[in-house]
């Protein structure tokens, strides 16, 4: 099989990350007897600084002409510069938006000999297993009026959380469809005693569920939801949610599973490439020293191969191999370990 895959390494620990991941897949290529060609191109803070946006249109051109696109992480204090109009995480917006990417799906997923490396009680975390769907491309990140203005010689912002019937809907009904291969039980999060936006996703939640009539809809409010995920995780199996509530919310989920560098994200469109990205950030504190984990990478790999080139057997391969590293005692400092990226990615491939 020929796939070709659009690499985004990014800024900071993302270039160092997604080049151990390349090494997964070339050496899984091989094993598997299919070609994987890579691309590169500049995104973020990088391509700022080369072509003045964070996302130029060649790229965003090829993107939309891959098979799939695989992506580091973007910005740092360089263009951290609140009153610039230019900013990494616009080319990450505008990406996510130009492939139409509207489900964000984020495996947080306990493993028994990393229970330790989490600061939540380990009796609390044992077996927990989430899929969280995060709605990708609206609320408000896209929405609209969005601007910072002079108003009676005060400084005014505004940012639009809006939402479409048909945005909801086709997130919610993902989130069914996926539940009904695990437990059955949906989660839908919200903040429906105060926003109007998410009453009508209450509202929509509803109908999908009575279409569903084999899973159970449970709703709550976000504020319920940050505190279950910590003091009752095993009690969600499918949480979707909104764009907002979901950046948050995965964010504290990881810890769950001991360090944001364990996890992997996939979105999804309708149709079209796939984008996957681990979900931590740059992490400029730490780059250029080669000690990120690049598990959350490798493991987005394998999400990449199941839902954008449909090679199940080539994903489980890879998570049956970092399973069996971790299990064996391969740790990056996050971990608690002193292995190097490329050491622990060595450790990956060497179970492959």
């Amino acid at each position: 099989m020929k796939s070709n895959i659009i690499l985004l390494p990014g800024d900071g620990i993302g270039v160092e990350v997604v080049s151990e991941a390349v090494r997964v897949l070339q050496v899984l290529a091989k094993k598997y007897n299919h070609e994987f060609s890579f691309s590169e191109y500049l995104m973020g803070g990088c391509a700022i600084d080369q072509y003045g946006v964070a996302l130029t249109d060649e790229t965003l051109k090829a993107c939309k002409a891959s098979d799939s696109v695989l992506l580091g992480a973007v910005g740092g204090p360089k263009w951290d510069d609140p009153n610039a109009k230019v900013r990494p995480e616009q080319g990450l917006l505008a990406l996510r938006k130009g492939l139409g990417v509207f489900a964000n799906l984020r495996p947080v997923k306990t493993h028994p000999a990393l229970l330790d490396a989490s600061p939540v009680k380990a009796d609390r975390i044992k077996d927990v297993d989430i899929l969280v769907v995060r709605e990708l491309t609206g609320g408000l990140y896209f929405g609209q009026p969005k601007m910072r203005e002079q108003v009676n010689g005060h400084t005014r912002a505004v940012d639009t959380m809006e939402y479409h019937d048909y945005e909801i809907r086709r997130v919610v009904d993902l989130a069914f469809r996926l539940a009904l291969r695990r437990k059955k039980k949906v989660t839908s999060v919200d903040k429906a005693n105060v926003l109007e936006t998410s009453r009508l996703w209450r509202l929509i939640a509803n109908g999908v569920a009575a279409e569903h009539s084999d899973v159970i809809l449970d709703h709550m409010l976000v504020d319920t939801a940050s505190m279950r995920l910590i003091t009752a995780p095993t009690s969600f199996d499918v949480i979707v949610t909104e764009n907002t509530f979901g950046d948050i919310l995965t964010d504290e989920a990881s810890v769950l599973a001991g360090s944001m560098g364990m996890l992997p994200s996939a979105s999804l469109a309708d149709s079209g490439p796939g984008l996957y990205e681990p979900i931590h950030g740059s992490a400029p504190d730490i780059a250029g020293k080669g000690i990120a984990n690049p598990l959350g990478t490798i493991l987005s790999c394998a999400m990449m191969l199941r839902y954008s080139l449909h090679l199940d057997e080539e994903a489980h391969a890879i998570e049956s191999a970092v399973d069996a590293a971790i299990t064996e005692g391969a740790r990056t400092a996050d971990l608690g370990g002193t292995l190097s990226t490329t050491k622990m990615a060595d450790e990956v491939i060497r179970r492959i």
